[in-house]
């Protein structure tokens, strides 16, 4: 299952504390509007650690799921979105104060939005690549320039379609000019999923030819890469002239290295974490969660995720060309059964598809009760009755193999048959499967975008008319209109009021029956010190540390 990122949900098993209300007020959002010049200063890492940090050791963490390449700009899994996260650093990064999720300067100082399409970044001074090379803002254009090149980036470069120039003014100041606003850019210049904003340096990258993100891999982060061995491992180690410090004016990293350990098989994952072999792993399948919960030598640090997991429809194809079937099939479903079921209780039902980590635009009122899309059978068999297909219908449902489909097809399979649909489940392997649902080619698929912090990311690719990832063909010129309203401007009312009014329209029209809010894990032995969740499904290891006796 991919995103409009081409994230693989299949590989999604995968910090910074922040000063929301003076990113807001700096950038003009919300009831303030946007002003002509406003100024965000970079404020630093977060509050101090409640104990002193150690320096040094290594830490040695279990990952489910090899990465691809350790080109931020070529990648599709977002397990190799987490280390690289270790050895990069983005122009912003993405910021959680345990409530609201945000985004802040990095390798920006000071990001100056003169109107909705002219921005100036200020960069900051005194870093450089583990090469040695000093970053300059020309590092910065270049990198924003080979994302924007579609040959060499063609997964990300739709992130930069919206970028007209860029001009170097000196040494430390960037100016980048839009087309037309992009209030996406806030996600697509972190140094994390957003892979757009994640500075690489064109000397190891021209040097390193082919090889680059496998053998040869230079980033300005708190960590430098030393090897990866397939299948096997990936070592990192410390960056001893890392540019960013704490809250104490300590320099970062505290650790030494860190080992990442390739473990397909989750049970012999789970058996080296709970012995203490490991120190901590990149997720915990559903299934463990309770069972690690229940060791108090762990932590199992859970958010809910910027995610929704769907059940899409081809409207193009009987009986789903009646809405009334379609909302019949939405009613149908119950999901607090799949949540526990499929999930063992580790998400959340989802009445529509705007997720909590969307911060600005997620409405915890709309998600409760008989709001957005819910269960209640009786309404579903009387939708079925009042349809096209009064007498019941048959569908194929195309599932994969991968993590919880075959589960949540079984339930699905059961909740339709009592309102007359007969569910045939076609099993297929994941490529195969893959090229079915993006062709348009099945009547019912379960997808799930991943890791994604805006609506304009997350709904706009998914559901606007002739979208490529719109593969339920599903077309409505209301919410075209919203979501194009949307994604024109920066303010954040004005946003919210249009994406308000598109998920109206996408849950009564119900080209999909959305299902959960899935929650990420990230598991650390109770002496890993430092490690903030921030619910992208990162692993940023900057302010980790190890208290071992």
């Amino acid at each position: 299952m991919r995103s409009q990122d081409g994230f693989q949900a299949a590989n999604a098993w995968l910090e910074s504390p922040i000063n929301r209300r003076t990113f807001v007020k700096a950038l003009g959002f919300g009831s303030l509007g946007l002003a002509a010049s406003h100024v965000l200063p970079f404020s630093g890492p977060g509050s101090a650690l409640a104990a002193k940090p150690k320096y040094g050791g290594t830490i040695q963490l279990a990952w489910r799921g090899t990465p691809d390449i350790l080109d931020p700009h070529k990648t599709t899994y977002l397990t190799a979105v987490q280390v690289h996260n270790n050895i990069y650093n983005g122009v912003l990064r993405i910021a959680y104060d345990g409530t609201k999720v945000s985004f802040e300067p990095e390798l920006a100082e000071e990001w100056e939005i003169k109107s909705d399409t002219d921005h100036v970044f200020r960069i900051r001074k005194g870093v450089s690549f583990h090469n040695g090379d000093p970053l300059t803002a020309k590092d910065i254009k270049w990198s924003f320039e080979r994302v924007a090149n579609r040959e060499i980036s063609p997964i990300h470069y739709w992130k930069m379609k919206q970028m007209d120039t860029i001009e170097v003014i000196d040494d430390y100041t960037l100016r980048l000019i839009l087309k037309q606003p992009d209030p996406f850019m806030s996600v697509a210049l972190t140094g994390a999923t957003g892979r757009a904003g994640t500075i690489v340096n064109r000397r190891a990258v021209e040097e390193g030819g082919k090889s680059y993100g496998k053998k040869s891999v230079i980033g300005t982060g708190p960590f430098k890469f030393v090897e990866w061995v397939e299948n096997d491992r990936i070592v990192l180690e410390r960056n001893p002239n890392y540019w960013e410090k704490d809250a104490d004016g300590n320099q970062l990293p505290y650790l030494d290295k860190v080992v990442i350990r390739i473990v397909p098989e989750s049970s012999t994952a789970l058996a080296a974490i709970m012995t203490g072999e490991l120190d901590g792993w990149n997720t915990a399948p559903y299934q463990f969660v309770s069972k690690l919960r229940a060791d108090d030598r762990l932590n199992v640090h859970t958010l809910t995720g910027g995610n929704y997991i769907r059940l899409s429809m081809n409207v193009e194809r009987p009986p789903f060309d009646d809405v009334k079937v379609r909302q019949a099939v939405s009613h149908a479903i119950n999901r607090e059964e799949i949540v526990q079921q499929a999930f063992f209780g580790e998400a959340i039902v989802a009445h529509g598809p705007i997720s909590p980590p969307m911060s600005d635009y997620y409405d915890k009122e709309f998600e409760s009760g008989t709001n957005g899309q819910y269960y209640d059978l009786e309404k579903a068999k009387v939708l079925m009755k009042e349809s096209k297909y009064p007498d019941g219908a048959e569908v194929g449902y195309i599932v994969t193999q991968v993590t919880f489909q075959p589960r949540i097809a079984q339930i699905v399979q059961a909740h339709l048959a009592k309102i007359g649909i007969k569910v045939n489940l076609q099993m297929f392997e994941n490529a195969a499967w893959r090229k079915r649902w993006l062709e348009s080619d099945f009547d019912l698929v379960l997808t799930s975008p991943w890791a994604d912090l805006d609506p304009d990311e997350t709904i706009y690719p998914q559901f606007h008319t002739g979208e490529k990832w719109n593969v339920g063909k599903w077309s409505n010129a209301e919410y075209d209109k919203q979501v194009e309203i949307a994604r024109g401007t920066f303010d954040v009312k004005t946003r919210k009021a249009a994406y308000d009014k598109a998920v109206a329209v996408l849950v009564e029209e119900c080209p999909s029956a959305f299902l959960a809010h899935v929650n990420e894990h990230k598991v650390m032995a109770n002496y890993v010190k430092g490690f903030q969740a921030i619910p992208a499904d990162l692993v940023n290891l900057h302010t980790v540390w190890l208290d071992k006796a």
